[in-house]
């Protein structure tokens, strides 16, 4: 509790002339008094406080009033300790409590410090009353843009639910209506509450609807249930424990007067349990008959909690809009994931789809290549403490090295099996492991940070459903970058024009005077190094270990054949399509990201039965080399 530190004459002449009113306050009489005390500055609120938190109280002779704290006791004008103190505690009602509340809002709201004010419309926010709310009201205008919007939200969400007449809850309702935050939805929630209610015929109340016994709704045995709690009938006994209680209860060879001959008829076994029960031998129970009875003479409602048929009206048919905009909404998030993870997949694949596109080789080391681009980032982030310059550094380097590692991959290995992918497959997998291996040994088994820019953390959120990670709306453009760098390449450029015709006809482009060796090496450099990029984008988000190249080199093949071998727009397609897929496989079991790549693989299956050579084939001599 903050002590006052010098006293403070306005508070204490409004003590001496009311303390009266604070010992025996009123809640139609107090409003003027808490506000000449709130009206004495910081020492004045902080004996509102007090009062509504029932900490303060009169001394014996009754002339001062202090604040007791735990063990401790205060004056509450001079905030000096008060030793020894035996005070009579002031205990104000509810009614008075609700004024000294709806008076500190107001102070708090008003209050010069901007994180004073912010602090008490957090408080507003998890519940206020209708006091609060004619305090906020009259402190609706505020200097801070920010803090002004969240006041006029707040006297919206606070009118919903106290507001002071059925017509200004309605607007209120009506004014956020198709807004799906979460602050507004919670609002609507208690409005729709509902609860069920047996009844002869239609309750008085705000009813939501009647429910059909033995429907989808209310089955048979759930009614019964039902009325045995609303006490309309007796619990009813199974067939087991009305034996066994006539089983009990036998005697001189007659169970409630029915002789034991007759209790293989269940009409007999039910007079005999209804006469023990007039006897009071065994509890009240309802027969099969009596429960049938019940349920033909009743009828069961759902009763809103809301008494106002108007709000809760109103109140439908705001949460039934914001349904159909969250649903909307939550389709635009999965999108933007899904989009995500293309280009996650885009960038892993395009180096693949160069190399396999041209030369026809199967590059089961292409994941290493990613591995190794994402070490490359780690490394440099080790030796460059800036984030952006160590990012900026990080990525030609990448390119580098992993362009430098496919270049001697393929002078030692790939050159040498031209034409032979069984070959190629075994050789370049052997590869795959001792990268790994090598990567192991340099670098241990844990993984490794590789931690974005400050500029690159967090997310861009335009409301409570859609969200983004900004590191990958940053893939997002570095894979749109690299597809316009790479169309330039492949369009604009001389080795572009030589890979293209390798590409279509490999013998005349060598009766031309290109070297198609030379060209298939720049070719696996290229591809090499666009996966180590690959790999420190990766790197950003994912942990950084000698496995993850291998997390994204099924993906990277499936966008290939899928999309269409040799082919930038099919890679592209494919890319959409295997990331879109995914994400709306993944919607329907957010848990199971194994249960997705399982259905992924199959449609994948599936549709090369259909599209053997992809959503965007090679057409001309390419698509027969």
């Amino acid at each position: 509790m903050p002590i006052c530190a010098q006293a403070n004459p306005a508070l204490e002449a409004v003590i001496a002339d009311n303390l009266e009113g604070l010992e025996r306050p009123s809640r139609l009489t107090v409003e003027p008094l808490v506000a000449q005390i709130a009206g004495t500055g910081p020492e004045g609120l902080a004996l509102l406080q007090a009062w509504s938190e029932r900490q303060l109280g009169l001394t014996e002779d009754g002339r001062a009033v202090i604040i007791v704290d735990d063990d401790t006791a205060t004056d509450a004008v001079t905030g000096q300790p008060v030793p020894e103190a035996d005070p009579q505690m002031l205990r104000p009602n509810s009614g008075v409590r609700g004024v000294i509340e709806s008076a500190l809002v107001a102070g708090a709201l008003n209050d010069p410090d901007p994180a004073r004010r912010r602090a008490a419309l957090e408080s507003l926010a998890r519940g206020g009353t209708f006091e609060q709310l004619t305090a906020l009201r009259g402190a609706l205008d505020d200097p801070d843009p920010t803090l002004a919007a969240r006041k006029a939200r707040l006297e919206r969400l606070l009118t919903i639910q106290v507001g002071e007449n059925s017509e200004a809850r309605v607007a209120a309702i009506e004014d956020l209506a198709g807004d799906v935050s979460l602050d507004f939805r919670a609002a609507l929630n208690p409005l729709l509450v509902t609860r069920r209610v047996v009844a002869t015929e239609e309750p008085q109340g705000n009813v939501a609807r009647e429910i059909a016994i033995d429907g989808d709704d209310l089955p048979r045995e759930a009614a019964i249930a039902l009325l045995v709690s609303e006490g309309v009938l007796e619990p009813r006994l199974t067939s087991a424990e009305q034996r066994a209680a006539l089983a009990a209860n036998l005697s001189d060879g007659t169970v409630g007067g029915v002789p034991v001959a007759d209790l293989s008829n269940p009409d007999a076994r039910d007079r005999a349990y209804e006469a023990l029960e007039d006897a009071g031998t065994v509890p009240p129970a309802a027969t099969e008959a009596e429960v049938q009875a019940a349920l033909d003479a009743h009828r069961v409602y759902e009763l809103y909690a809301e008494p106002d048929p108007a709000v809760t009206e109103a109140a439908r048919a705001a949460q039934i809009r914001a349904q159909v905009r969250l649903g909307a909404m939550q389709g635009i998030d999965l999108g933007l994931d899904a989009l995500s993870l293309a280009s996650i997949y885009f960038l892993a694949a395009i180096g693949l789809a160069v190399t396999f596109g041209v030369m026809r080789v199967i590059n089961m080391a292409h994941g290493e290549f990613i591995m190794m681009g994402a070490y490359t980032g780690y490394t440099v982030q080790t030796l460059v403490s800036d984030r952006t310059l160590s990012l900026v550094v990080a990525l030609p380097l990448a390119f580098a090295v992993t362009f430098a590692a496919g270049v001697v991959l393929y002078r030692l290995v790939i050159r040498h099996l031209a034409h032979r992918p069984l070959e190629t497959l075994l050789a370049t997998f052997g590869v795959s492991i001792a990268l790994q291996q090598l990567a192991k040994n340099i670098f241990g088994t844990q993984a490794r940070p590789l931690t974005a820019p400050a500029w690159l953390e967090g997310s861009i959120t335009i409301n409570d459903v859609i969200s983004i990670s900004s590191i990958r709306v940053a893939i997002f453009v570095l894979a749109l970058l690299f597809l316009g760098l790479f169309l330039f390449i492949m369009k604009r450029t001389r080795l572009g024009l030589e890979v293209r015709a390798v590409t279509q006809n490999p013998g005349m482009a060598a009766s031309m005077g290109i070297n198609p060796d030379r060209i298939a090496m720049m070719t696996f450099g290229l591809g090499s190094g666009i996966a180590g990029i690959a790999g420190v984008a990766i790197g950003l988000f994912a942990q950084v270990t000698s496995e993850i190249g291998q997390q994204y080199i099924v993906q990277s093949f499936m966008t290939v054949v899928v999309g269409g071998v040799g082919n930038i727009w099919g890679t592209l397609a494919g890319a959409t399509l295997i990331g879109g897929l995914s994400k709306i496989i993944e919607s329907f079991n957010p848990g199971n990201t194994l249960a997705a790549q399982t259905f992924m693989i199959l449609f994948i299956i599936i549709f090369i039965q259909f599209r053997p050579r992809g959503i965007i084939p090679q057409k001309g001599r390419a698509a027969e080399a």
